[in-house]
């Protein structure tokens, strides 16, 4: 059972809202949750991976609640963060695309208080009331000009001028300094945030070729490789660093490949994201160290996620983020709560929202979680150790293409609106026990399952749009704006790219799908 930790209460205090002239309780807590940026939960050990990419975090995974179907609910970075802060789908917060309207948060209106929404419930809000000092320690808000992230924390920190391509050891030093001098204080919360894994891959050189004699993934064959060179799309086989190869990142980053020409390509993709595992992992390691080495390691709750996960040439996407399928919304999740010594080990099987997860956190903390949040705790079917969740999961993309997706049992079914230009069809269904990497679309061949994930996505939809930020469905302004962020403008040029590498066929196609309507 998980205990909630000794608590204290401090005088109420004097500020103008009525929620603070509630009585605050504080708790004996220490939380530090490490993010590594882009991390796909099976390219870690723990979760199954052939390669020695995370010995430290396997390490502590073994005494530590692992959870198996964790899911962001918006991705790629910008929305999945939103979701997080907010505990809101995107539909609802505002935020699915990169640029445009709807890359920011939707603002209070006529009824905002002198404190906003945001303020009074953001997840650091909720710390903050349950008790906790809270520090991010990222540049997420200057990278994706997201200042709504530090809405709710006492304290920010990054690395100066980084934006995002700050690595490891840069981010630990801030990391390292801030538990010096607070570690040992109780009651607080620390957001690290690692990017390693991220493209464009730079583990430094002193790391050589770790992975060098290890397989690679059996499944992304020379046949698969092949016919993805056929094929279009931004990050695809022919251009897997944007819509063209960029000889001068080859010059600055040689971990990342420009093509997937060949296999030896392919391995490069795979050795050189590794290599961004092993960095953060050794730096989540030295963290580990230092809260041992104040004496608090016992008494400090550790969580591990990602904002997302990544794919390595599923559905022709070769080191990026651009679907709502199963490995780019699908993030690790591995929580140790003191005391929690009869769930600290366990697997967890059930399918979970990362903003229910941060809603059990509130609930552990005796907190409560704001009525506006989509996120639902589950703390107290983790408390009696059962393994208990959402029976499906609905989840978005808008800043590649603009897709919703179902997962559900053994299922996933991805609806697109706009396909970034990678001709997807309209419906892919998948076999995620018999097909992990979506190779096989079987909606043409299982249309009863069609309709069972088509009719949970009618009925999500229904119940959100109700109350949908701007009062429209974000994707479809996205789509009217000129389609998702990185890949407005790009069509002309990619058309003419595409015909100077022998897809004239795949540039017809785009032409007809999009030319009329953009």
């Amino acid at each position: 059972m998980i205990r909630r930790p000794p608590r204290s209460t401090p005088k109420p205090s004097s500020a103008a809202s009525d929620v603070y002239k509630r009585q605050i309780k504080r708790c004996s807590l220490r939380i530090l949750y490490v993010d590594i940026d882009t991390l796909r939960a099976d390219h870690l050990g723990c979760y199954g991976y052939h390669r020695n990419t995370s010995p430290n975090i396997d390490e502590f995974a073994k005494s530590a609640m692992m959870f198996n179907n964790v899911h962001a609910s918006d991705t790629p970075c910008l929305p999945s963060r939103s979701a997080l802060l907010t505990g809101r789908f995107g539909i609802h917060n505002g935020v699915v695309n990169h640029g445009g309207t709807d890359a920011d948060p939707v603002i209070g209106g006529p009824q905002r208080e002198f404190w906003s929404e945001m303020q009074l419930h953001s997840f650091p809000s909720r710390l903050k009331r349950a008790g906790l000092r809270t520090c991010s320690i990222s540049s997420f808000a200057q990278r994706h000009s997201a200042f709504h992230w530090y809405a709710g924390f006492d304290e920010a920190q990054r690395v100066p001028g980084a934006f995002g391509l700050e690595t490891a050891d840069q981010v630990y030093e801030l990391a390292q300094s801030w538990l010096t001098r607070n570690g040992s204080e109780d009651n607080w919360f620390l957001h690290v945030h690692l990017w390693d894994p991220h493209t464009p891959y730079r583990a430094a050189e002193s790391y050589g070729e770790p992975f060098a004699e290890d397989p690679l993934p059996d499944w992304l064959t020379e046949e698969v490789r092949a016919k993805h060179w056929e094929e279009a799309g931004p990050h695809s086989a022919q251009e897997c660093n944007g819509f063209a190869p960029k000889p001068m990142m080859l010059e600055a980053f040689p971990r990342q490949p420009q093509q997937i020409s060949d296999m030896s390509q392919v391995r490069k993709m795979f050795d050189g994201y590794d290599a961004g595992v092993l960095v953060a992992d050794e730096y989540f390691g030295k963290l580990i160290k230092d809260l041992e080495g104040l004496g608090v390691l016992d008494d400090t709750a550790i969580m591990l996620s990602s904002d997302h996960g990544e794919t390595l040439g599923e559905l022709n996407v070769y080191g990026d983020h651009q679907t709502a399928d199963q490995l780019t919304t699908r993030v690790p999740m591995i929580l140790k709560w003191p005391g929690a010594d009869n769930l600290n080990g366990k697997k967890f099987d059930a399918f979970h929202y990362q903003i229910d997860v941060s809603a059990t956190l509130i609930e552990l903390l005796g907190g409560r979680v704001p009525q506006s949040w989509d996120g639902c705790s589950f703390a107290e079917s983790l408390n009696q150790g059962k393994d208990q969740g959402r029976k499906h999961l609905i989840l978005s993309q808008g800043a590649w293409t603009c897709q919703r997706a179902v997962r559900w049992d053994d299922y996933i079914l991805i609806q697109t609106l706009h396909d970034g230009y990678h001709l997807y069809d309209d419906i892919m269904l998948f076999d995620l026990s018999n097909d992990p990497h979506e190779l096989n679309n079987l909606a043409g061949d299982y249309p009863s399952l069609v309709s069972i994930g088509e009719s949970k996505l009618g009925r999500w939809y229904e119940e959100m749009m109700v109350d949908a930020a701007r009062g429209r469905d974000p994707l479809l302004n996205v789509i009217e704006e000129g389609g998702p962020y990185h890949v407005r403008g790009q069509l002309d040029d990619y058309l003419v790219r595409l015909r100077e590498t022998g897809r004239s066929d795949m540039a017809d196609q785009l032409k007809e799908k999009y030319v009329s309507r953009e």
